[in-house]
């Protein structure tokens, strides 16, 4: 279960504190739930998603993880110097996987497709590439919750096909939150929404009625 109480976000702007972009949002996410975030752009969708992975943290308010949750799939944390080895390699080590660190390392290669390219600085890849790795780490751990933030539309047709199958491999042992602009993508993995809008968060047992709730405002 993911409790999120209370929560408000918004960020320094170069002009000084900016709007709120999240305000008073109160939803608690059930355990082994697919939920589809809904919202118009800059409604605040990825936001609360970074909240909710724990690599953001809340202006005032609150997120509980009663479960391991992942960060977002496809983003963040590589460091461009290093290979793509060496970076996995460390986050393998941070999440006290040394023992079977030859196995984990060899599934992240064979998944992300890098093949030669893994040895390569993260600074030589091309956007596709990095979304590739950043995907495999995240699918070399077992979490109780997935992140993800446009991932299905990352890489080539082959790899998005690759993703999906993923994520449906999922269903039976994880939970996935999910932002996609995609509402067929939403309607193939999810079964809950939270329609989010003017900073508040709305949530539906039915992912079609978030679905409804957001074309209303349109």
């Amino acid at each position: 279960m993911i409790v999120i109480g209370d929560v408000y976000k918004r960020y320094r702007t170069e002009h000084g504190v900016g709007k709120w972009v999240l305000s008073g949002v109160d939803v608690t996410i059930p355990r082994h739930c697919n939920v589809g975030l809904i919202g118009k752009n800059g409604a605040g969708k990825s936001t609360l998603l970074r909240l909710i992975g724990g690599v953001d943290q809340p202006t005032r308010g609150y997120v509980e993880r009663q479960c391991r949750v992942s960060w977002p799939m496809g983003q963040g944390g590589l460091e461009g110097t290093l290979t793509g080895r060496q970076n996995a390699k460390f986050v393998c080590r941070i999440h006290g996987h040394a023992d079977d660190l030859a196995d984990r390392l060899r599934f992240i290669q064979e998944f992300s497709e890098l093949q030669g390219a893994f040895d390569e600085p993260v600074t030589t890849y091309s956007s596709g590439m990095r979304s590739r790795l950043q995907f495999a780490l995240s699918l070399a751990f077992e979490f109780d919750v997935y992140i993800s933030d446009e991932v299905t539309a990352a890489g080539d047709a082959a790899f998005r096909r690759k993703t999906a199958d993923a994520f449906r491999s999922m269903v039976n042992r994880a939970g996935l939150i999910m932002v996609s602009h995609d509402e067929g993508t939403l309607k193939d993995f999810c079964q809950s929404g939270i329609f989010i809008h003017e900073g508040k968060a709305q949530w539906f047992e039915k992912l079609d009625d978030a679905l409804k709730a957001y074309q209303a405002t349109q």
